[in-house]
């Protein structure tokens, strides 16, 4: 079966797949490919097969912290980096002037190109089918598991575990001034079964918004009047499999807006969704409406709006920094007072739309529901909001499913010692949200070594050992890994006295001491050129491994160090808890503790630390109560 062929199920026909995926967004396509590329046969079904891969929102993947999620989902084989390489046309690397830890890779795609390029990647993906269906329903057994999702055209298909990634889709409902539609993006159905089918299992769903601002047509925007924004030159792939990136690259162009503009909108908050009171779900903090800023930093008169082209042959503008739930007119005089805009015309409105998702801390680190085994929730489901992170929880719900349907435990779980997609599934589960999620560079503890410029160093092999990362991939990898190994031992071994630096032209304190070239290439501000001048062998080496080695070297000293501390988290990390352990029985633990920790149900030790409300005294009673646990199992 290949992802090619609809016709493996004929209609009114049960089928069965080791794993089902429910949605065709980043999370789903993401959770198909990887269960299919770990041998698990998968079905990915979708409301429309013209719209898998569609970029609901800005034409745009990467980012600060996002785009660590991105380099790290590609790491493990997945197919989101390769796809917005194939349709980038304005690439920036954020934060290119500070530390490499901080850098966050951005590819702004063409629309129509992403969505052909994840489509014949899952075409391509052997043991994938994709079938145009919608999933009205559950079917579990005594035990509470699950054993086939219900269609909305009457099948059963059977599954060995299920990944439902339903992004905006549950109950959703579009927000434009006063008007309501519900939808689950535009000219989309909501989905509604499912949202009964998870109340009747019992699961915890509240209600979140997001929003997206007004599209507008190129041809009536006065480019001349506004700041370019060029891409750079070569951009930078994202993907460790793209050679380089050929497609024809545009500008973009900045305004902003103005005291007009912010009296317009204070004018007419009655008229938002959010202000007037129709939407009660919470929306994303790090991407606010135009609403949201106008109220929140009244003292700022003009906001900057990003606006990016959506495709090489298509003139719609995305003004990125204005997501609004205001009425269409309000909208359209709010554009005409904006720098460059004041002839623009609005393609489609802007919207807010409200949705149900599930509380994450029902989910174990492996994104399986505890109460309903082999269900795994993936995307927005979860609380969170954008493409990466959809992404990231795709691909390891793909690959938990894949696990369980083979008869497997589950345990496809990265730390927040290994990667961001670490830090997003531990937030989400032992947190929960109380509004859209979205990762920063800043929830990271150890981000000085989950760089996105080493993902696949710190990956590709953990992927390896999963079994979801293809030859091809792994050769490359292995190629790398033992050039830089190679490098970095001679970087170590080869160097120069500070007199001979000195003379070289290289400035260092003259006190004799011989410095290594790890030591040299960390020098503050020093000149490449110099350096190559007095260490010829380092021209020699690609691009890609003299930006790797100048990373290593920069953050050396500092790596030394935080690898002793998390040696330290790691033995405590380890500390395993039992899934069956009775916290009631736990002596020491408070009537409050026993109940957070009943209700979180974690993990580690380590995991345990970072519930809310936790105190080092809980956390201390209970590791005397697994080690006499553990004693008590050795003798």
């Amino acid at each position: 079966m290949t992802g090619s062929d609809v016709s493996t199920i004929p209609p009114r026909m049960d089928g069965s797949f080791d794993v089902v995926v429910v949605g065709g967004g980043h999370a789903g396509c993401e959770a198909a490919a990887a269960a299919a590329r770990c041998g698990a046969r998968t079905l990915l079904l979708t409301h429309k097969r013209a719209t898998l891969g569609e970029m609901s929102c800005n034409p745009a993947i990467g980012g600060i912290g996002k785009g660590h999620l991105v380099r790290e989902v590609d790491a493990l084989d997945g197919i989101m980096a390769r796809a917005a390489d194939a349709a980038a046309i304005h690439v920036k690397v954020l934060n290119r002037s500070k530390g490499p830890a901080v850098r966050g890779p951005r590819a702004q795609a063409d629309r129509a190109l992403y969505r052909e390029a994840i489509q014949a990647l899952l075409a391509d993906q052997p043991g994938l089918t994709i079938l145009e269906a919608v999933a009205e329903g559950i079917e579990t057994v005594a035990d509470g598991g699950i054993t086939a999702v219900l269609t909305g055209d009457g099948r059963r298909i059977a599954c060995g575990a299920l990944v439902v990634t339903t992004g905006t889709f549950l109950r959703g409902e579009i927000h434009i001034g006063e008007r309501r539609i519900p939808a689950g993006r535009v000219g989309d159905e909501p989905a509604i079964g499912l949202a009964l089918a998870f109340e009747r299992l019992g699961l915890p769903l509240a209600r979140l918004k997001t929003g997206t601002p007004p599209r507008l047509d190129g041809r009536t925007i006065d480019w001349a009047a506004l700041e370019p924004q060029p891409g750079e030159d070569p951009p930078e792939p994202l993907s460790w499999m793209t050679s380089r990136i050929t497609n024809r690259q545009v500008a973009c162009a900045i305004t902003t807006t103005t005291p007009e503009t912010h009296a317009l909108i204070r004018a007419n908050l009655h008229h938002s969704a959010v202000y007037g009171g129709r939407i009660q779900g919470v929306g994303p903090r790090y991407c606010p409406s135009i609403e949201d800023k106008v109220v929140r930093f009244a003292d700022r008169e003009h906001h900057q709006v990003f606006l990016e082209p959506e495709g090489l042959d298509d003139d719609t503008v995305y003004p990125n920094g204005i997501s609004t739930s205001l009425p269409e007119a309000v909208q359209a005089a709010m554009i005409a007072s904006m720098p460059g805009l004041g002839r623009a015309r609005i393609l489609r409105p802007g919207y807010a739309i409200e949705y149900d998702h599930v509380d994450p801390r029902a989910l174990s680190p492996a994104l399986e529901v505890r109460a309903v085994p082999r269900l795994f929730l993936a995307g927005q489901i979860n609380g969170t909001t954008g493409y990466e992170e959809a992404a990231a929880q795709g691909l390891l719900a793909g690959l938990n499913a894949a696990a369980r349907a083979s008869g497997a435990v589950p345990d496809r779980v990265l730390t927040r010692a290994q990667a961001y997609m670490g830090v997003l599934v531990d937030d989400l589960v032992l947190q929960g949200v109380t509004e859209p999620y979205r990762m920063l560079t800043a929830r990271a503890e150890h981000r000085l070594a989950l760089r996105a410029d080493n993902a696949g160093l710190r990956l590709t092999d953990v992927g390896l050992a999963w079994g979801c990362v293809g030859p091809e991939r792994a050769a490359r990898h292995r190629t790398f890994a033992c050039a830089l190994t190679d490098a970095l031992d001679r970087a170590r071994s080869d160097g120069a006295t500070s007199a001979a630096l000195a003379t070289a032209g290289i400035a260092v304190n003259q006190d004799g001491r011989r410095r290594s070239v790890l030591e040299v290439l960390a020098l503050p501000g020093v000149d490449a050129a110099l350096v190559d001048a007095a260490f010829p062998w380092l021209r020699d080496l690609s691009p890609a491994l003299r930006t790797q080695l100048e990373a290593e070297a920069l953050y050396a000293p500092y790596l030394r160090r935080q690898e002793a501390e998390m040696r330290l988290l790691e033995r405590e990390e380890q500390a395993r808890i039992p899934d069956g352990l009775d916290f009631t029985q736990v002596p020491g633990l408070s009537a409050e503790m026993r109940q957070r920790l009943s209700a979180a149900r974690p993990a580690t030790l380590g995991s345990a630390g970072r519930l809310p409300g936790v105190t080092p005294a809980a956390i201390a009673a209970l590791a005397v109560a697994l080690r006499r646990s553990e004693a008590a199992r050795s003798t």
